[in-house]
Formats: structure tokens, C-alpha cells, sequence
């Protein structure tokens, strides 16, 4: 008889979304409890699909959290799945290490919360199945430097080994470096399946066993762009592995490209932005889309786009409430933005268009403005806060200059765009 569980991970209950969206408080309380839905839905899918197990590897929690309705929550949802006859199994995260609720909170008897030393326990199984072991160790401080995989005990014998744990493994970008192990280790260590947590995309690694990186099953802002899930998993008496995704996510966070090349009004517009609003919508199986814009494409709109941001944003947002549960992150103007001007603004005779000329064939790629913007970058970067620094700070020379080519192009054309509405505004 299969063994069959829910593999999650880095529910971070009670994380806040971090999206300008947010600023509406309608919206905000659509999805302000993203995370605690994501939860009730995992528990939804453990008692639809009658699992023997729920597995959580790591970062239930989202930090030092005090509230005791989280508490509550989180008490009522383990009940459910008691009712269900559903176990559960639970390592600590590094941010579980710094909760108090982890520490405080009575979980039902078919909760099993692994300490920190390394534990092997058997799952309930019917009689004549394979035995089942569970194989878990968690943080018992928010920070472990060292890998954790020599702590774990070995498989046991003749039964199926799935191992919990909470790992960086080899570094990802936007995470720290937590118990970190190579994928090779842990495809050598005779387990049947490794339960992973702490990085937020999913990603699975073949080799002998099989070795899941959930994902979060809740992204919380732009970076966690994309559909959240988790695992459904079965494993048979011939210990082979079957796997499915299944979602999760509440809100979907998602990103789209909208051409404007050869818009002639805020009307058409409006209509470029709706259209890749619905294209993007029709491809988001959450029950919430959360969209960031990105405006292209050459167009005698380009001006107004830069200048009236907040009319902009205005109308891509009215282009989301005709879309059923569609909100705004941030709508960006992209380099390649660009105006087509009016004939007769186009000539050699209107001194925008000949400041544009200098600027683009003069200005911009001359070393000395290269010189001085290299200057006037490393001196702005000196002078952020330490968690910003990086975003300003890139790695090498080349990818400074990109950056220094891309924000100089986009200043100047804002720059140029406010000069022209001004002499607009003194000729009418």
C-alpha cells in the first residue's frame, strides 16, 4: 500500500504581500491573509486527497511572531487534519528558530514537531505494508552555517526513508546561506525522498532518490512572481516515487510587457494596457492576479507616460477593475519607451528636439559623463541603507556601466518629456 503525504514548505504565516496594491484597502483585505489561505488550502487538499501525512519543512512561521489569533489559526487547522487522521510532521526553519509561537503553542497529538537533535520516527501504517520512517532535525538557533546532513540518522533498512530538511543547498540568489549540502550528498544517503525547505521556487533534482524544493505556497511580492504550490507525493512498496504540483497560491504575483508603439491617446492606452491585462489574466490559475506593468514601444504618448505617472497609474488600474480580482504592483516605464513627436515639433528648429540630439549623440556616451556618473553612483550607493546597497552595487565593471547606460537613459528622457509638456503648456 502507497504511503502518500503533502510535502510544503516556507508558509512564513502571516508574512505581509509587499505590493503598492496594498494602498487600496479593499485590496488589502482580499489578500492580507494570503498566507494564512494558502495554509487552510494545503489543509484542503490533505483531507480531499485523504493523505496519509503533511509534511512542513520549515518556516511555518515568518519570524518572532507574538500574535496569539496566528496561534489560534494554525491550532484549528492541525485539528482538521487530526479529524481527517492525517499526521503531521514539522521541522523548524531558521525563522521558526526566532518564533515564540514555536515554542509556546500545544499542537494535537497528530502533530509531531522534530527537536534539534536528529530523529527517526515510524509512521502509522497498516499491517503487512512497508514501514514508513521519517527522518528530521530541526534549527534549534535562527542560524546554521554548517551542513546538517551528517547529523541525520541512517536509512533504515527494508522501510521507506524520507528525510526533512531545511537547506540552502549549494546558495541561491536573495537567500542566505542556511545548513548547506550538495545535491549529490543527499541522492548518495540511501533516502527514498528529501523534503527540503528554505528556498522559495520550486525545483525538483533528479537522481537515484528524489530529492523537492516545494517553493513557498504563497509568493510575497514580485520576486516570488508565478504560480505557488506544493507537493502531492506517493511512494509504493517498491519504493518508486510519483510526484504532482498541485497550487496553492491565493494571490499570484506575474509581470507583462505592454507595447504602446504607435498609441495617439490616453484612450488607446487604456485599451493597450486592459488587453494585456486580460492576456495575462486568462493565464493565472490563482484566485488573485497582482500585476506589474512594463510599458515599451515607440509612441507620441511616451511624454505623457513619463510626466503624469499618477494619471498612468490611474488608468492601468481601471483597466484591472474591469478584470475579475486584478490589481496593480507597480507599472514601470521600460528604456525602449520612446516619443514619436509631432512633425513640427520634430525639427531641427525646436530646442527639445535638438537638446534630445546632443543628449543621445553628445552626452551620453562620452567618457566624461561616464567618468562622472561612475563617480556620482559610487557615492550614492555609499549613502543607502546596508539592505539597499546591493540593488545600486552590481558585481562588476560591465554591469555597473549597463546600469549607469539604463538609468541615464531614462532620466533624460523624463527630463525631456516634463520640457515639452512645459513649452506645450506656454504655446496654448
Amino acid at each position: 500500500m502507497a504511503f502518500r503525504f503533502v510535502h510544503a514548505a516556507d508558509i512564513h504565516l502571516d508574512s505581509p504581500l509587499r505590493t503598492l496594491a496594498l494602498r487600496d484597502a479593499g485590496v488589502g483585505r482580499l489578500i492580507a491573509d494570503a498566507t494564512r489561505e494558502a495554509l487552510a488550502r494545503i489543509v484542503d487538499i490533505c483531507v480531499e486527497e485523504r493523505v496519509d501525512a503533511l509534511i512542513i519543512a520549515g518556516d511555518l512561521y515568518d519570524g518572532d511572531q507574538t500574535s496569539m489569533k496566528t496561534a489560534l489559526f494554525l491550532a484549528g487547522q492541525m485539528r482538521r487534519l487530526e479529524e481527517a487522521s492525517v499526521r503531521v510532521y514539522i521541522i523548524r526553519g531558521n525563522h521558526d528558530a526566532a518564533s515564540r509561537i514555536t515554542r509556546e503553542l500545544s499542537f494535537p497529538p497528530n502533530v509531531t514537531l522534530f527537536g534539534g537533535h536528529a530523529q527517526a520516527i515510524e509512521a502509522p501504517r497498516p499491517a503487512g505494508a512497508t514501514p514508513v520512517f521519517i527522518h528530521g532535525l530541526s534549527f534549534a538557533r535562527p542560524h546554521a552555517p554548517e551542513s546538517l546532513l551528517p547529523k541525520f540518522r541512517p536509512p533504515v533498512a527494508g522501510a521507506i526513508n524520507i528525510g526533512v530538511m531545511h537547506t540552502s543547498l549549494g546558495g541561491a540568489e536573495g537567500h542566505d546561506v542556511y545548513a548547506p549540502c550538495s545535491i549529490a550528498d543527499l541522492d548518495g544517503s540511501g533516502f527514498d525522498y528529501w523534503a527540503l525547505g528554505h528556498l522559495h521556487k520550486r525545483a525538483v533534482y533528479p537522481g537515484r532518490c528524489a530529492i523537492v524544493m516545494p517553493g513557498n505556497p504563497q509568493g510575497r511580492d514580485i520576486n516570488e512572481a508565478g504560480p505557488r504550490s506544493v507537493t502531492l507525493v506517493s511512494i509504493d512498496d517498491a519504493r518508486t516515487v510519483a510526484m504532482e504540483e498541485r497550487l496553492t497560491s491565493i494571490a499570484e504575483f506575474a509581470r507583462a510587457e505592454v507595447d504602446l508603439g504607435g498609441a495617439q491617446s490616453r484612450a488607446e492606452v487604456a485599451e493597450r494596457l486592459h488587453k494585456s491585462l486580460a492576456t495575462l489574466r486568462q493565464g493565472v490559475g490563482s484566485q488573485h492576479l497582482v500585476a506589474r506593468l512594463r510599458l515599451g514601444g515607440a509612441t507620441a504618448m511616451a511624454g505623457w507616460a513619463r510626466r503624469d505617472a499618477d494619471r498612468l497609474l490611474a488608468e492601468a488600474m481601471a483597466a484591472a477593475q474591469r478584470l475579475d480580482n486584478c490589481f496593480i504592483d507597480r507599472v514601470e516605464i521600460g528604456a525602449d519607451l520612446r516619443d514619436v513627436a509631432p512633425v513640427a515639433m520634430a525639427s531641427d528648429a525646436d530646442p527639445t528636439h535638438e537638446l534630445e540630439r546632443l543628449i543621445s549623440e553628445r552626452v551620453l556616451p562620452s567618457e566624461a559623463f561616464a567618468v562622472a556618473a561612475r563617480t556620482a553612483l559610487s557615492d550614492m550607493v555609499g549613502q543607502l541603507p546596508p539592505e539597499l546597497r546591493d540593488a545600486f552595487d552590481p558585481a562588476n565593471d560591465a554591469e555597473r556601466d549597463e546600469l549607469i547606460a539604463t538609468l541615464a537613459r531614462e532620466g533624460a528622457a523624463d527630463a525631456l518629456a516634463c520640457l515639452q509638456a512645459d513649452a506645450a503648456e506656454q504655446d496654448a
